[in-house]
């Protein structure tokens, strides 16, 4: 795994509580709170980074933001995110937008 980087994941989490009724129970989407796995690639070993409350609800500890997610995994990939740009409007947009920044702290 020194070359490959495995991320799984997925867009969002699920709220820690149940809705709907008993014949139809299910949990919501929440942006919020979300895994991501990830091994190999440069990513530190066995390592947890962020935090939620005691019910999975809100972020406690080091919050992420999906362009910060990005931007590192991008620098694992080995590609600098604040020159990954795209025009719109005639504007040179980054992907990653003006805030996204790498996380150094889960970088090996």
């Amino acid at each position: 795994l020194d070359d490959t980087l495995v991320v799984w994941g997925a867009e969002f989490g699920r709220t820690p509580m149940v809705q709907g009724d008993r014949k139809a129970p299910g949990r919501d989407h929440h942006k919020d709170a979300y895994t991501v796995w990830m091994a190999g690639g440069g990513v530190k070993r066995g390592f947890a980074y962020g935090k939620t409350d005691d019910i999975g609800f809100n972020v406690a500890e080091n919050p992420m933001h999906v362009n910060d997610f990005h931007a590192t995994l991008l620098h694992l990939l080995g590609m600098d995110h604040e020159r990954l740009t795209f025009k719109f409007q005639g504007l040179d947009m980054r992907v990653t937008g003006v805030a996204g920044n790498v996380v150094p702290d889960i970088i090996a």
